[in-house]
């Protein structure tokens, strides 16, 4: 009974994967917006905005993402 419940609960655990179907580049951007609920065009102009005026922050950010986050599936 126990295990049961652990997997159900663990099954509604949203989890941060980089998408496959929603991707201009690795799919960071598309995972992190399905994980937010919001568009990923929205996440992309941010990134684009902190990369600019961020000193390449934002580009950073997409590189660690990148390799940090498995892919989903």
């Amino acid at each position: 009974m126990t295990n049961d419940v652990l997997g159900q609960a663990t099954d509604k655990v949203k989890k941060l994967r980089r998408s496959r179907d929603d991707r201009m580049v690795a799919g960071v951007c598309g995972g992190v917006a399905r994980l937010l609920g919001v568009d990923a065009a929205l996440l992309r102009i941010l990134l684009v905005a902190a990369t600019l005026f961020g000193f390449g922050a934002g580009a950073v950010l997409y590189l660690a993402a990148w390799f940090l986050v498995p892919e989903e599936g």
